[in-house]
């Protein structure tokens, strides 16, 4: 495709650009529609200068490059003239069908929703506004996959004429290509689209990489191609010895691409030089069977690096690659040797367009689920750049390949948990699960998989809670299940734990309070006073008000009283409520730290304190149990032992002491450890942090002292 491209990249005349598209095809209605396009783009000009016409010409190109069919090649070269020109819907309709005026209209959605003027790279917006045209892209497109595989060949197109727009915009284009589309072509397995977008998007975000690394790979070609051509005659002799006839396989060759170059050496840490697989051959051949008696021949004649051993083949990708990937060594080099048929060639560059082109091959077609998962995702309506960073981590990660105990193949991204393996089995069994065996022996469930496990779960007879572990999983459709479960909990619990809180104001039994509580407006949104001390003064001067219009109540409530919520301190725990209160204990069976969600019980005058979603917290909210409103405190200093090492000069500790004192730390307790063979004194300090100057104390450093020890004493078990 390179070849290609380049051809693409000089074509700035209409004649040339229905030229090379003709070679593709010339039929009547695509003739039609340049005609079309021509007559609605006539006096638009490009900002390079050239005919704006020549654009969705050299798309249209492109999209029969990658094998779109006639209708896709159509709305290609008609896709900008609902956007920018008079023509209406309805004339696509009448003169080319249905099918082709969607693909517009869905072509037309995606131009939509970018900003007409693109936000410079140096924004803080940048990441929202790629997330939103990344979500509703998705959604405006999902009804049809054809207009993904359009879209893909439109940015290329814009890729390669970028060098007509300012700097900033350059940059903010390939930023959005490259977290944007290049993970889509990717799931669509259209490889040559991708690599091309790859390459394009890293020479203008990372110029100086890029050269570097192209610089190196023009210095070295000639080395780098003798070697690979050395390799492989050697391979082709041995096919041929074994049985295979010459011109029934191909071999080809490839030096890998700069940007799959620059993310390896990043990956591994390495420099250029010592990148395996830098050089890398692709044999061809026309059954699977023949693909594994090609792999049989290089193992037997060429050491293999056993560790980068792929089969693509028995367990194919989700997006429906299919290869024999392994390396080999070969007079003191390393090749990557790659062995595939010719239809699964057709698959690997072509991924979805593959089906159109090829029609009948025996190639696997890309799975395409990911798209109504992140539709799925998306409907919940989370925060925008969650759903971004979801939808980036599912769509572009290196892939593993994990079994059930039937052999059912579950392809997961590299460093997935056990759970997500459950939630990918069914986000009913995710939620279910209790424990895992992978190869038969027990395990966490956040143990990371790695290729080739198999996976058995054992479930639970009720869901289980895990909101702490969210941030834990890998999967947008594991960490999705659980935060929807958590977030609808966490709901229940707030409009229970608001319920309860009254019930411990007025000392009202609940069965009597509830149909006051039920009735209102308030009731509608009554899961705030679980959180908002404001919202929960302000329904209980409502309730007061309506119980005292009632006489039963009256003995009940006292007439003088305020019912003022009343601030009370202790230690890690702030307390908020109507009477006085002793002291706050924790209860040992949920061990909530500083930072968990938690709720109060009242027990007499003493607060006792669980984690929100405590097994044995929730059974006493849902027997009515009595609550106070509790929040961790902020307002006090945190107690904290320090262990700094000193040098043993003169003024250094003065010198310490007097830093923490400009910073509002109070020293509390020291005790000096002298170590005779050292130059430095250790002291072991307990100090007083006030709130917001934890890390300019972390990071505060001196050649004179340094902390190496800080260790939070505010810990509710210590107490």
């Amino acid at each position: 495709m390179i070849k290609f491209l380049r051809q693409v990249k000089t074509i700035s005349s209409v004649k040339e650009a229905t030229d090379l598209l003709y070679n593709f095809t010339d039929s009547s209605r695509i003739v039609d529609a340049v005609a079309l396009a021509e007559y609605y783009h006539k006096d638009q000009i490009r900002k390079s200068g050239e005919p704006y016409v020549v654009h969705p010409i050299l798309v249209a190109a492109l999209t029969a490059y990658v094998g779109g069919d006639e209708e896709m090649v159509i709305a290609a070269l008609l896709h900008d003239v609902i956007e920018d020109t008079h023509c209406e819907i309805d004339e696509l309709t009448r003169r080319f069908g249905p099918s082709v005026a969607r693909l517009v209209e869905g072509l037309t959605k995606i131009t939509e929703i970018r900003d007409e003027e693109l936000i410079p790279s140096t924004s803080d917006e940048k990441l929202i506004t790629s997330a939103l045209s990344f979500r509703k892209m998705l959604i405006a497109s999902i009804e049809d996959v054809r207009v993904l595989v359009i879209k893909l060949c439109d940015r290329l197109h814009n890729m390669l004429t970028l060098d007509a727009l300012k700097p900033e915009k350059q940059r903010r284009i390939s930023e959005e290509t490259l977290v944007v589309y290049v993970p889509i072509a990717h799931r669509l397995g259209i490889a040559t689209i991708k690599n091309a977008l790859e390459d394009l998007s890293f020479s203008y975000l990372f110029p100086e990489e890029f050269n570097k690394i192209n610089d190196f790979l023009q210095q070295n070609e000639q080395r780098l191609q003798l070697q690979l051509n050395n390799f492989i005659s050697k391979v082709k002799t041995l096919m041929l010895k074994n049985g295979f006839i010459d011109g029934e396989f191909q071999i080809h060759k490839r030096i890998k691409h700069p940007y799959s170059i620059y993310m390896k050496m990043q990956r591994k840490g390495v420099s250029i030089e010592e990148v395996l697989d830098l050089m890398a051959i692709r044999i061809l051949v026309k059954t699977p069977l023949e693909c594994y008696k090609a792999l049989g021949i290089i193992h037997q004649n060429f050491k293999p690096l056993i560790s980068r051993f792929k089969d693509y083949i028995a367990v194919p990708k989700d997006n429906g690659y299919q290869t024999i990937h392994t390396t080999v060594f070969s007079d003191s080099s390393i090749f990557e040797t790659q062995i595939r048929t010719f239809d699964m060639h057709k698959t690997a560059e072509y991924g979805v367009a593959s089906h159109w082109k090829y029609k009948g091959h025996e190639g696997l077609s890309p799975k395409l689920t990911w798209l109504n998962e992140l539709r799925s995702q998306s409907e919940e309506g989370e925060n925008i750049e969650h759903m971004y960073q979801l939808a980036k981590d599912d769509l572009y990660t290196a892939d593993i390949s994990v079994y059930s105990p039937k052999g059912d193949v579950f392809t997961l991204p590299l460093g997935a948990t056990v759970l997500d393996f459950a939630y990918a089995v069914h986000t009913e069994i995710g939620d279910h699960t209790k424990a895992a065996y992978v190869n038969k022996k027990r395990v966490p469930l956040l143990t990371a998989l790695k290729n080739g496990d198999i996976v058995r779960i054992e479930l639970a007879n009720e869901p289980i809670l895990r909101c702490s572990w969210i941030d834990q999983v890998k999967t947008a459709k594991a960490k999705n299940a659980m935060r929807i479960n958590c977030n609808h909990k966490r709901k229940e619990l707030d409009k229970l734990t608001a319920f309860n809180i009254l019930l411990g104001s007025f000392n009202i039994p609940y069965e009597t309070l509830k149909p006051y509580l039920e009735n209102t407006d308030t009731c509608k949104n009554i899961h705030k006073a679980a959180t908002d001390t404001q919202y929960l003064q302000e329904i209980i001067y409502q309730l007061k008000r309506m119980l005292l219009k009632n006489s039963k109540f009256i003995p009940m409530i006292s007439t003088f009283k305020k019912y003022a919520l009343r601030k009370q301190v202790f230690d890690n725990i702030v307390v908020y409520g109507t009477q006085h209160f002793s002291k706050v204990t924790f209860d040992y069976c949920c061990h909530p730290k500083r930072g968990d969600e938690i709720v109060g019980f009242k027990k007499g005058s003493e607060v006792i304190v669980h984690h929100k979603f405590c097994s044995t917290a929730n059974a006493l909210m849902e027997e009515h149990k009595p609550m106070v409103f509790v929040r961790w405190s902020t307002d006090k200093p945190e107690h904290y032992k320090l262990i700094v090492s000193i040098e043993n000069k003169k003024g250094s500790l003065a010198s310490f002491l007097l830093f923490l004192a400009k910073i509002g730390v109070d020293l509390l307790t020291i005790n000096l450890s002298r170590s005779e063979n050292s130059q430095a004194d250790y002291f072991e300090m307990v100090v007083d942090i006030p709130p917001g100057k934890k890390e300019k104390l972390v990071n505060y450093s001196n050649k004179r002292y340094k902390i190496i020890e800080f260790m939070p004493l505010n810990d509710a078990y210590k107490k």
